[in-house]
Order: C-alpha cells, then structure tokens, then sequence
C-alpha cells in the first residue's frame, strides 16, 4: 500500500515491509533539505507502525544518492555559522533516524552513491550493492569535511579506510566498498531485487522484538563497553522470559515455525 504525504519520497507497506525510495531521479536523489527532512519523518513514523518489520531504503532512477544537491549547497554557502551549525544538525539527525530506527534497514545500492549517500549507506544495517554503484567520499575537494557522516562511515569501515577515503576523495567501486565493509554483498543489477528480497526474508523469520533488542544492544556495547557483560546479561534474561522468547523457544523445541512467521 503506498503512502502520501511526502514530495520526496516513495513510501509504501506490503507484508510487513516498507519500502522507501528516494524521489528525486533527475539529481540522482541528491539531498536537499526537503528530502532530509523528509527522510527524518518516514524513519520516525516508521518506528511506531506495528506493521512495519523491516524497511528496504534505496534510490529511485539510476542512482541511490549522489550526496547533496547543488542548489541546497548554494544555499548553505550563504548561511550564517549558526544557520550552518543548525543545518548540520537537521542533517545529524536524519542519519540517527536511520541509524536508531528499531526494525532492520536494507539498502539497495546501485549507481552513485557520493558523500552523504554513504552516510545513508553506513547508517543501514545490512547493504547489497549492483556492480554499476561507485562510490566517493569528495567532501575535501570541496573544501569542506564530512564530518557529519563520520561518525556512522569510521564505526562502519574502521578509522584506517576512512582516513584514507575521506582524505583522498577518490572514487572507489562496489567490490572495494565490499572489501573494507561498507557493503555486504554485491550483485548483478539483474539480481539486485532478488537478492534485497532474500536478505528480507531471512530478517523476517526474527522475532520482531528480538532484532529490536539486538540493534540496541550493539549501539550499548559501542557506547558503553565496560557495561557490556551487565547490559548483555540483563537483556537475554528479559527476552527468554518475554512472550516473544517464550513463543520463539517453544516452537523450536516443538518443531513448529513461530507465530512470527508467515504460515506459522
């Protein structure tokens, strides 16, 4: 079923999915500050739908994002420090909606993806890329920094591969973007669709509160370590004795799908 109410966006649900593609084909998806703002609302009314299990994110047209839009760039060229400094965080926080959604996120990746599309891209949980996409981090070369996606990029690819990338500015194709982690799997562009919708289905055999709990259980070990054992601990107790737990051990044991399931 599609959803309105977004200029930017194409937003629908089917079988608990969401698929939400970026709506701007003739800049290549490029992100304005309608789009980025548009993307921070999808992500925050996507948390509270019960319907929505896992959400495919990808590019509508040739490309997935080819980082920001030319006008919008004009724009904050013309912005105060602090207009700036608002406008980054605006920013921020679209990629912290992606990043903290608790239903997994699948990006499907194909064409450009250019600075700020590989924020979106590191922000995802799990990434399958077609041969075609290329990738580059060219902030430098533009005299700026991408410090807004640099937290999400180096926790993603590990400080060596982002200092050389940020650094260089160079374009590098989906096999290397595979080598150093940012993608998970790449694939013909015949079977980009195909593979995204197996990746899917595996998330959907979790437990919806399960994959919830495991997502903020990462971001907890990555922020506070030496409260792992504790956190870990206190989590697994609470899941087995949940309903969703109880539901999921009692049908393994019973050699049965979970209510979860489709079909069980």
């Amino acid at each position: 079923m599609s959803r309105g109410g977004y200029e930017n966006l194409l937003v629908s649900v089917e079988g608990g999915v969401a698929r939400v593609r970026l709506n701007r084909p003739e800049t290549h998806n490029a992100l304005n500050a309608e789009l980025i703002r548009e993307i921070t609302d999808c992500f925050g009314e996507l948390v509270g739908d019960d319907s929505v299990r896992a959400v495919i994110l990808a590019g509508e047209g040739r490309s997935f994002c080819a980082g920001a839009d030319i006008g919008y760039m004009r724009e904050t060229a013309r912005f105060t420090y602090d207009e700036n400094v608002e406008d980054a965080r605006r920013l921020a926080a679209m990629y912290r909606a992606a990043d903290r959604c608790p239903k997994p996120v699948v990006a499907q990746v194909s064409g450009a993806v250019v600075g700020g599309g590989c924020g979106l891209v590191a922000a995802s949980d799990v990434v399958v890329a077609a041969e075609d996409a290329w990738f580059a981090f060219t902030e430098v070369r533009l005299g700026i920094s991408p410090a807004t996606i640099a937290p999400f990029v180096a926790r993603k690819i590990g400080i060596s591969q982002t200092r050389a990338l940020f650094l260089t500015g160079e374009r590098f194709d989906a096999a290397r973007a595979k080598d150093i982690g940012l993608v998970h799997e790449v694939v013909s562009s015949e079977d980009l669709d195909s593979t995204v919708e197996k990746k899917v289905s595996s998330l959907l055999k979790g437990g919806p509160e399960a994959l919830a709990a495991t997502k903020e259980l990462l971001r907890e070990l990555e922020e506070a370590p030496s409260e792992a054992t504790e956190r870990m601990a206190r989590r697994i107790a609470s899941l087995r004795t949940g309903e969703e737990g109880q539901e999921g051990l009692g049908a393994f044991l019973e050699k049965r799908r979970p209510r979860w399931v489709e079909g069980g």
